[in-house]
């Protein structure tokens, strides 16, 4: 069976097509979101990642003999860029109050009542803020950007 030229043309333009777009899609770098629009995002979705960041923490971070009760989170946000893939982060300042469990030692510990000071870490990736739970303690996030200014640079 012989196929038609104009068929061999059709499926020639059709493939041609399919690997410049597949070239394209592998080579393009992801687009930096401005910050303005990471800010948008982040107010949008904040009480959702408040809400997530508090169930991270309670089950990644267990001091010995503490448990995460209460995490307050301030209004102002930092905003750093990561010097190494150009993704925005953001850092809010967190107060958190622990609790000593019945039976981990630290139940006589005068300490255990004093509210802890930090600063709660999220990720943008794409569109979707993240968090692992992550809080850097005895820092605020100005402070926290400051630690890690090797990793990330303040954005005003």
């Amino acid at each position: 069976m012989i196929l038609e030229p104009w068929l061999w043309m059709t499926v020639g333009l059709v493939v041609g097509a399919l690997v410049v777009a597949l070239w394209w899609a592998a080579t393009r770098r992801p687009r930096r979101t401005t910050v303005e629009r990471a800010r948008k995002l982040f107010h949008l979705q904040r009480e959702h990642l408040e809400f997530r960041f508090v169930v991270l923490a309670r089950q990644g971070f267990r001091p010995r003999g503490l448990e995460l009760v209460d995490c307050d989170f301030e209004d102002e946000v930092s905003f750093a860029r990561d010097r190494h893939n150009g993704r925005l982060r953001a850092y809010v300042a967190v107060t958190i109050r622990f609790q000593a469990i019945d039976g981990g030692g630290m139940e006589d510990n005068p300490n255990v009542d004093n509210l802890k000071a930090g600063a709660a870490e999220f990720r943008l990736d794409n569109s979707d803020w993240r968090t692992d739970g992550k809080v850097h303690f005895n820092v605020n996030p100005v402070e926290a950007i400051q630690r890690y200014q090797q990793e990330v640079e303040l954005v005003e």
